[in-house]
């Protein structure tokens, strides 16, 4: 299912990285008392009660003319224009200002759903100001204190509200993946290059493409979607330049993807961003392959090959069990070699373990190696079963799972991989107490 998605915007200094905070749930954006100190856009997710949806924080949106606030602004308009509900932070300490009626006229033209959102509500000068919020026009108020938590579970209710199952756009028989990475790795001219295949067949049926960026297409008569995140539905250079703007996009993306294909370059090595959009794909739970691109590029490619490979498994020690794709998109070489690998991690994501297979090699491995003793207790294994796919998701049960240690849940994830194929796809070891659901 696709997460909706939320924007927080707002001037300088009303406390929107704090709400962003108790809404995640951690201390991912900066709180500093410095107008302005949030310059990127910030992700997060909020679970609350059977909702999930992408929460973004904007950096603070100033009338000062100079290049730094045009950025922030253009951030904002982006945020805004991929949301599908903004809440609108304002200050209910120091009231209305100029800055405030800036944003409320970018939000009236952007036809999005508003909730404005007055912080600091705990302040004693709140009552002072606290109509003044209704000469912004908007229908939905709630006031809120981020540091103090309270009104939080009201803006949840309000954002939340009106949400709706969104249903799978393609069935779930067709095989979905995306080509993600920050801008200029080559995304699209690899999307152009696998559908210019001689055995792919792109559909031209119309209202099968949801958005520029789907193409269902057909592979050695399998059917396929490839999401592609370098389109976008705008132009303009608020798309342009930013490594961050890719993000949003590439959150979508997975969502929607049963594989997700992690651009590289191979002319430019490893990023920390790179690392970022793979860690997205890791916490989705979604089978992955990696392709390192512009490999026409490179001399000596035996060597360089072996050089980049290991530098990848350095790179990614999260991620060992993806597949790495060496190819040129420009050049069309080796750019069959991925189709095949994307196919092997769906499956591999998909696959189904026996119970009474799984519990020998469990306790095959409990034998060969028993967990270390914490206090004089060893944690026992008593039984394990496959309760999920995609990603394949297992349950040992156990007789205190307190006494788990990291790199005991480690081995038992190698000892899985060395007896079944889980190449391209994560796994997820649950240990629970028995009788514990």
């Amino acid at each position: 299912m696709q997460k909706p998605v939320v924007a927080l915007v707002g001037r300088p200094n009303v406390g929107k990285s704090t709400l962003f905070n108790r809404l995640v749930g951690s201390k991912m954006a900066i709180i500093e008392d410095t107008p302005g100190v949030t310059r990127d856009r910030i992700y997060g997710t909020v679970n609350y009660k059977d909702y999930s949806f992408h929460l973004i924080d904007t950096g603070g949106i100033d009338i000062t003319e100079n290049k730094f606030n045009d950025e922030i602004k253009g951030q904002a308009e982006l945020a805004i224009d991929e949301a599908d509900i903004v809440v609108f932070v304002v200050d209910g300490k120091e009231g209305l200002t100029a800055n405030d009626y800036i944003v409320r006229d970018m939000l009236m033209h952007s036809g999005k759903e508003v909730i404005v959102a007055i912080s600091k509500a705990d302040s004693k000068l709140f009552k002072e100001h606290q109509y003044d919020f209704y000469e912004l026009g908007f229908e939905k108020y709630v006031s809120l204190s981020g540091e103090q938590n309270f009104g939080i579970y009201d803006l949840l209710d309000e954002i939340t509200k009106d949400f709706k199952e969104m249903p799978e756009e393609y069935d779930e028989n067709i095989i979905k993946f995306s080509v993600i990475g920050r801008p200029n790795v080559g995304k699209s001219s690899l999307v152009n290059a696998l559908l210019n295949e001689e055995r792919v067949i792109v559909s031209e049926v119309a209202g099968t493409t949801r958005d520029a960026v789907d193409t269902p297409f057909t592979y050695h008569g399998k059917d396929f979607v490839v999401i592609d995140t370098a389109g976008m539905r705008k132009r303009g250079k608020i798309y342009e330049n930013v490594e961050k703007y890719s993000l949003l996009r590439s959150l979508k993306a997975i969502d929607s993807s049963d594989v997700c294909v992690i651009v590289l370059n191979a002319e430019e090595g490893i990023i920390e961003h790179d690392k970022h959009i793979a860690g997205y794909a890791l916490e989705a739970g979604k089978a992955v392959v990696i392709v390192v691109n512009k490999w026409d590029t490179i001399e000596n490619k035996d060597k360089q090959m072996k050089k980049f490979t290991e530098l990848i498994r350095n790179e990614f020690q999260f991620m060992t069990y993806a597949p790495i794709v060496f190819l040129s998109a420009l050049t069309k070489k080796r750019i069959h070699t991925l189709m095949p690998q994307i196919i092997k991690a769906y499956d591999n994501a998909c696959r189904e373990i026996k119970t009474s297979v799984l519990n020998d090699v469990i306790m095959d491995a409990y034998s060969l190696n028993l967990p270390p003793t914490y206090k004089g207790k060893r944690m026992k294994i008593y039984f394990s079963s496959q309760v999920g796919t995609k990603p394949p998701t297992f349950n040992i049960q156990v007789n205190s799972k307190g006494l788990l240690h990291f790199s005991y849940q480690r081995y038992l994830e190698n000892k899985i991989r060395e007896s079944f194929d889980f190449e391209g796809t994560p796994i997820v070891l649950h240990f629970k107490n028995k009788g514990e659901e």
